[in-house]
Order: structure tokens, then sequence, then C-alpha cells
């Protein structure tokens, strides 16, 4: 559906206000579609970023500061949602020998094995780009990446 009429809204006062607000509805039309895959885990976005965060360093700990550099949602609080998973027994703190000051961050065997059955979200994550060829999502991946620009 064209954005115009999405949002009922006839005109932009430029290409670049018409992408910027094309992009903040795009997103949030995809966080709404993974939310509601994410729901039946009883898990965020945000608790599923971490989650493969930390499954991507596994067997090794990682630490909040990594966690942090590393989420998709810079403005998330990274500490509060450790604290949900570790609640939920998805991910365990160990106390960092070399610092005690320091927590380590695994995830559990039960966050691997949830990780493991949603992986086929993957294949429903593919639907909501049906629409598009590899070539156009290879596109687009390319021009977010020029439009961000050098971000460091």
């Amino acid at each position: 559906m064209e954005l115009e009429k999405a949002i009922h809204q006839k005109k932009f006062k430029s290409p670049q206000q018409k992408l910027a607000v094309n992009l903040i509805y795009t997103s949030n039309w995809l966080n709404t579609f993974y939310a509601t895959l994410l729901k039946e885990a009883d898990i965020t976005i945000q608790q599923f970023n971490v989650l493969r965060i930390l499954r991507g360093q596994h067997p090794n700990v990682c630490n909040l500061k990594l966690i942090k550099s590393r989420m998709l949602d810079k403005m998330s609080d990274a500490s509060r949602i450790v604290d949900r998973l570790v609640l939920k027994k998805l991910v365990e703190r160990k106390v960092c020998n070399d610092d005690r000051r320091n927590v380590n961050l695994l995830i559990t065997t039960k966050g691997l094995e949830l990780l493991k059955s949603m992986d086929k979200m993957d294949t429903e994550m593919k639907t909501v780009f049906s629409n598009l060829s590899i070539k156009e999502i290879d596109l687009i991946n390319e021009l977010l990446d020029k439009m961000r620009g050098d971000e460091n």
C-alpha cells in the first residue's frame, strides 16, 4: 500500500520528508509483525535481540557493555532486559573471576532451546519481503547503509 493511502496524507513537503516518514512507518509496521511472532514465545523484540547476541557469543560469556554495543535499539535499557531474561531462566549471571565488579552473562540451555524453536521465524520473516526480489532486497540494504554513512 502506498504511504499516502496508509496514513491519509496527500502530499509531503519534500521527497526527503516522505522518505523519513516512510522509514518510520515501515519500521513500526515491521516491529508490529515481529512482536506478533514473538508474543507466542512470551518475549519482546529487545529480549529476542539480547538472546540472539548471547547465542552468538555462546559458549563464551559476555558482559553488559558488549550487549549494549550490539543491540539494535540503542535506547533500550539493557540491564532491565537482562534482569527479565534472568527471571525467565533464559540467561544466567556469573561473577567475573578477574574483576568481581563485573558480571558475565551466558545464555542458558533453556534460552538456546527457545531460540532454536523460534528459528522457524526466519522463514516467516521472508514472507514479509515476498514482494521484493533478492536484487531489490540487496539494493535496499545497500541504500540504507549508504544513507547512514559513517556512524562512528
